[in-house]
Parts: structure tokens; sequence; C-alpha cells
């Protein structure tokens, strides 16, 4: 039994078929809470996004939720009772998010893996926080974006201030933190929290195999070096920046992989790359 095998609690894990089986597909699914948060599941996708970015064999990794929702964030149901991740006193709680939810963003941000966020229904709170995390999302008219911390009077424990403002923009963000709207389907995609928009939903799968096909056409050292650095300028200076690039492209310039593109560009063919 592979490790994909496993039963991940609140997850599905599906390898892609035929010309996508280098894109791994997790499926968020916890369908009494619409795929809201559990210590199961956060622990299950740690795990899983941690193995996978170690895993030469796949190229792509797919995050969606399982049923008509993406996620609800948080459990609603669990707050009220104080259980799972919101039992405890003040500092017991803080250490529930530091060593619970929190690996969720410090994970994703150290992935060298393309992820790709399918939103394919609400994407609420935590949720949506999720959502930014990932480095493409694509979605429809059933997509439905929402920061609603405020109407419950919290604040976005998991990291989703640090991601926000980087996909819509500090006066965005700040828009959809302090009014806790909602924004759906072209809208989201007319505000950059949407890459790409499907206009019919019922194609949803269809148009993001499409856009795992196309990343999966093209040099995967290369993608992986380039993701890194896109991050590091995020947050470095333009000295640092430069001698990350140089040593990034002193590496890309000597795979396989290069000599391969410039042979097939020569030969006016698709190249076939092999992640060496």
């Amino acid at each position: 039994m592979s490790f994909y095998d496993q039963n991940f609690p609140h997850l599905k894990i599906r390898k892609g078929e035929s010309n996508l089986d280098s894109s791994l597909w997790i499926g968020l699914d916890n369908p009494q809470t619409r795929n809201a948060y559990s210590n199961e599941m956060v622990k299950s996708l740690v795990d899983v996004l941690r193995y996978s970015d170690h895993d030469s064999k796949i190229k792509v990794i797919v995050l969606y939720g399982e049923g008509t929702s993406f996620s609800s964030g948080g459990d609603i149901k669990a707050m009220e009772m104080k259980e799972g991740m919101f039992k405890g006193d003040p500092n017991e709680l803080r250490l529930n998010y530091v060593h619970g939810i929190q690996t969720i963003p410090k994970t994703i941000e150290e992935l060298h893996t393309p992820l790709i966020a399918m939103v394919n229904g609400p994407a609420i709170g935590a949720g949506c926080d999720l959502a930014t995390m990932c480095d493409l999302r694509i979605g429809s008219e059933k997509s439905k974006f929402g920061v609603t911390f405020s109407k419950l009077s919290l604040v976005p424990g998991d990291g989703g201030v640090f991601f926000l403002s980087r996909v819509v923009g500090y006066s965005k963000a700040m828009e959809m933190f302090l009014t806790g709207d909602l924004y759906q389907g072209k809208t989201a995609y007319e505000m950059g929290l949407l890459n790409y928009f499907v206009e019919n939903s019922d194609n949803l799968i269809e148009e993001t195999e499409r856009l795992v096909s196309k990343i999966l056409s093209n040099g995967p050292v290369a993608l992986s070096m380039t993701k890194r650095a896109l991050k590091h300028g995020l947050k470095g200076d333009l000295s640092s920046c430069l001698d990350l690039m140089a040593a990034y492209q002193g590496i890309s310039q000597r795979t396989q992989d290069h000599f391969e593109a410039l042979k097939a560009f020569k030969e006016k063919r698709p190249a076939n790359f092999i992640g060496e």
C-alpha cells in the first residue's frame, strides 16, 4: 500500500489519471460541517502536503472541497461547545493555534510544488484564508469568498492577514476584513481572488485539469525554483534576490530538462521533461 492509499481523516486523496498522473488531488472531506477544519483534518493535510512535496513524482497539487463547499473555516459548533481546537483557557487556545491550524500556512509557505485551489463552493473564514495560501485559484459562479471573523468578533488566527493582502492588495483586504462581506464568482475574479473564472461550474474540474496539464507541460525543476524565488522576492531585497536567481539559473541551465527543451525547440515539438 502506498502512502496515498492510507486513510487520512477528513481528507480524500487521489492521483491524477493518464497525462495528469504527476498531479495529486486533495479533497477536504468533513461533510457534517461543510468541510470545516478539525484537528484530524489539520494533521492529515499537513502530513500529505509535506510528504507529497518530497515526492519527485508529484509535480502539481490540487486542493478542493468534497461536496458543494470548499471550506467553511472554523467549526461553529466546536467554538460554542469549546471543543477540539477551541478547548481550553486563553493560553491553551493560543498553543492550540500555534501547534495546530498555524502549521498549515507554515507548511504551505515552504512548499516547492505548485499548489492550486479549485474553489468549487464557499470558502469562508479560515477556508478563504486557505485558498489565498495557494499559488493559484480557479473557480466558478459557485465560488464564494468571505473573511467573516469580525462577524463572530474574532481575528484570523490562522494567518490570513499575511496572505490576503498579497492576493488582493492592502486596501481590498482591509475592506474584506472590516466588513466581513461575501464576494462571489465573477466579482471574486475581478478583484483577484480567482486567477481563473469558469463560466459553467459543470466544467470546473475539466478546466482545472486543463490548467494542471498546462503547468505539467513546463520544466518542473525550473517551476519549483521560480516559485521559491517569487516568494523570496516578496520578502527579500533586490541584492539577495539576484544572488538567489544566479544560483537557481546556474542549476537550471545544467539540467537535462533544459537541454531537452532546447532540442525540442529546434525540432518544433513538445518537450519531454523528466524533472532532472
